[in-house]
């Protein structure tokens, strides 16, 4: 009876787990509460994460040398507008410290990029993100990133997404728009 009642935990236990990493490639399962960090804007000013713990924030936490790792995601999101909504903002950060790309060369490119768009993009030029966070190794990811309005990590996810975690990700996105 023992071994039946430690067998019924250990398989309730690995679900648990799964259903954590379905959303999660954090150092540390999900959710967790994380706090806002000071990164740079594109022309180098110190800045905070925008819309921190007033609404559900979505981000790219992209390295240049990997920017189109999840190209078909971000056309899709762009379509959908997954990443606004009267409860959450989207935005992007660059991952400046592991791209071979030269960080004057990428502010550029992406200062255009936000001209035509829009868009609003910082710069982590030392890991303070992947460190603050706990997010692990980020080198040569794309990483998608959302935190709920109340500032905790809810779902991360690195590299490139198969079809299926795709459509995950749209599913778990509708309860935070």
């Amino acid at each position: 009876m023992k071994k039946i009642a430690i067998i019924l935990c250990f398989v309730a236990f690995s679900a648990i787990s799964a259903h954590a990493q379905i959303a999660g490639d954090t150092e540390q399962p999900l959710p967790y509460k994380v706090n806002n960090v000071e990164l740079k804007d594109l022309n180098n000013n110190i800045s905070k994460l925008p819309f921190f713990g007033e609404r559900n924030i979505i981000f790219f936490y992209i390295d240049p040398d990997k920017h189109k790792q999840n190209e078909g995601l971000t056309y899709e999101m762009e379509r959908r507008h997954t990443a606004t909504g009267p409860n959450i903002e989207g935005f992007g950060v660059l991952n400046l410290k592991d791209t071979m790309i030269p960080n004057a060369i990428v502010r550029t490119m992406a200062r255009k990029r936000c001209e035509k768009n829009n868009a609003i993009v910082l710069a982590d030029t030392d890991r303070t993100l992947s460190r603050a966070w706990n997010l692990g190794d980020c080198n040569n990811m794309f990483v998608l990133i959302v935190v709920n309005k109340a500032g905790e990590l809810v779902y991360c996810k690195k590299g490139e997404l198969t079809q299926e975690e795709q459509d995950e990700f749209f599913e778990f996105i509708e309860a935070y728009r």
